[in-house]
C-alpha cells in the first residue's frame, strides 16, 4: 500500500477514537464561539472530502464542492461511525496511480475552477485538510471540556513540540 495512503488511514483512525468517545450532544453541540461549528460538522466534511475524491467524473474530473453534507453524520456517533468505515474501507481497497493526473474542481473563493493535481497531491492535500480541522475540533474539545488523550492530535506532524521545563 502507498505510503500517502497509509499516512491518511493512519490519520483517520483518530476520527474512529474521537467517536468512540463521544456522545451524540458532545458531537453536535455547537456552542463554541466564534463559529458554533460542531464537532460532528467537521467530522462529516472531512469526510465529505474524501468522499469527493472516489467521484470522479467523466472527464476524469473531481469535484470537491459537490460534496454530500449528510446532517445525521454531524449528530450521531454510530451514522459517523459507518460514514468513517465506508471512507477507510475504500482508502483501504482503492487501487490509484499516486502520479497519475487529475482535474479538481474547487472553490477558493472567487468561483469554481479547475486545478490539475495528482492523485498523490490530493490525497496529501486531503490529509493535511483532516489535520486542520482536527485542530479546530481540539479548540472545540478545549471550551467543552473534553479531554482527548493523544497529544499529536491536531498537530500537524512537522509541527515543533513543545518541550517542557524540568
Amino acid at each position: 500500500m502507498n505510503v500517502i495512503i497509509q499516512s491518511t488511514l493512519k490519520t483517520l483512525q483518530k476520527s474512529q477514537v474521537l467517536l468512540d468517545n463521544l456522545s451524540n450532544n458532545q458531537l453536535c453541540d455547537a456552542t463554541v464561539s466564534p463559529y458554533y461549528s460542531s464537532i460532528g460538522t467537521h467530522i462529516r466534511h472531512i469526510l465529505d472530502f474524501y468522499d469527493c475524491i472516489f467521484s470522479t467524473d467523466a472527464e476524469n474530473r473531481i469535484d470537491l464542492t459537490a460534496r454530500s453534507r449528510n446532517k445525521d453524520v454531524e449528530s450521531d456517533c454510530g451514522c459517523a461511525q459507518d460514514y468513517l468505515n465506508f471512507i477507510i474501507g475504500r482508502l483501504g481497497s482503492i487501487a490509484l496511480d499516486i502520479n497519475e493526473a487529475v482535474l479538481v474542481v474547487d472553490d477558493l473563493g472567487l468561483g469554481k475552477l479547475e486545478i490539475p493535481y495528482t492523485y498523490g497531491s490530493l490525497l496529501a492535500h486531503a490529509n493535511s485538510h483532516t489535520i486542520h480541522h482536527y485542530a479546530i475540533i481540539n479548540y472545540i474539545f478545549d471550551s467543552l471540556e473534553i479531554v482527548v488523550n493523544d497529544a499529536e492530535f491536531g498537530y500537524n506532524p512537522t509541527t515543533p513540540k513543545h518541550i517542557s521545563a524540568i
